[in-house]
């Protein structure tokens, strides 16, 4: 297997979607308890980072071998189009599986047992997204279990790990958290839903009922929009709720830009054209929060 499609198979081009969620709750850390734990947080990235491969390989596994579309599993599939050998794949997730795990007990043994507990709910919601009977990724609730997931678990990880010498457990301190991912979570939870509406008919032939099976293509574009705008209005707030400094009001900066890739997504629903509008702005959303929520830290 080449490196150019170990990485599509992993879908790299979606990592940002953990990337940064990570690097926000480190910032927050830095800015409201004033603690960063280095050494936890580097190894907790590299686990995190291996799960997250794992999701996306078994999603692509599992859609290869549960496909009732010959022509999706032999020409659209990574696994079927790049004649890469299943069991191969296979191997591959057991063993980062394995080793993120063991990694991810070491920090519960480090940091308290809340990161076991936490990190055994997004193995859960990882597995589930794509397997079994009833996959997350094939059901309405696809949107929220990856958004919830990977915006705000990984950020509420990120900041226990930094500051779990000072992190207190109480409503106040996770609605905070809640609040600092939620405009990650919106884009997170749009990046699948874009994709949803592009596969909408490949979804209908494989027997997949997204959201997008229930309420249309028409209302699922209207959510997405809102989505969008919804972020940066959580944005906004934040420096007046002493959750982020003024200098995350800087990315409201690229609201041109998103506007544009969400128009284009609008104008034309198609895998291979206007999925990547959804990426763009996961990528240049959450980066442009992370780098101006960075820059206030410093100042």
């Amino acid at each position: 297997m080449s490196i150019s499609t170990f990485l599509e198979l992993v879908e790299i081009k979606a990592k940002p979607a953990s990337v940064m969620p990570f690097s926000l709750g480190l910032c927050f850390s830095a800015y409201y308890y004033h603690s960063i734990n280095w050494g936890v947080s580097i190894v907790f990235f590299i686990a995190m980072f291996m799960f997250n491969m794992v999701v996306d390989m078994l999603d692509n596994y599992n859609d290869y071998y549960h496909a009732d579309s010959k022509s999706y599993q032999q020409k659209t599939n990574i696994i079927g189009r790049e004649n890469i050998d299943p069991k191969l794949v296979r191997n591959l997730i057991i063993s980062l599986t394995l080793i993120s795990a063991v990694i991810g007990i070491w920090l519960a043994y480090k940091t308290g047992w809340a990161v076991l507990w936490m990190g055994m709910f997004c193995y859960f919601i990882g597995f589930s997204y794509s397997s079994g009977p009833h996959p997350l990724s094939s059901l309405p609730v696809g949107e929220l279990a990856s958004g919830f997931t990977m915006g705000f678990m990984i950020v509420l990880l990120s900041v226990y790990l930094n500051a779990y010498q000072v992190f207190a457990w109480n409503w106040f301190n996770v609605g905070q958290v809640f609040l600092l991912a939620l405009a990650d979570e919106l884009w997170i939870s749009n990046l699948m839903l874009a994709n949803n509406i592009c596969d909408a008919q490949e979804d209908e032939d494989n027997h997949r009922k997204t959201i997008v099976h229930f309420i249309g293509k028409k209302a699922a574009l209207t959510a997405f929009s809102i989505k969008n705008v919804l972020a940066f209005l959580v944005i906004i707030a934040l420096p007046f709720l002493k959750i982020a400094p003024a200098t995350v009001w800087l990315t409201v900066l690229i609201v041109p830009f998103v506007y544009k890739q969400n128009k284009l997504l609008l104008q034309k629903q198609v895998k291979t054209e206007t999925f990547i509008c959804a990426v763009k702005t996961l990528l240049v959303g959450a980066l442009t929060y992370s780098v101006t929520y960075i820059i206030g830290v410093l100042l």
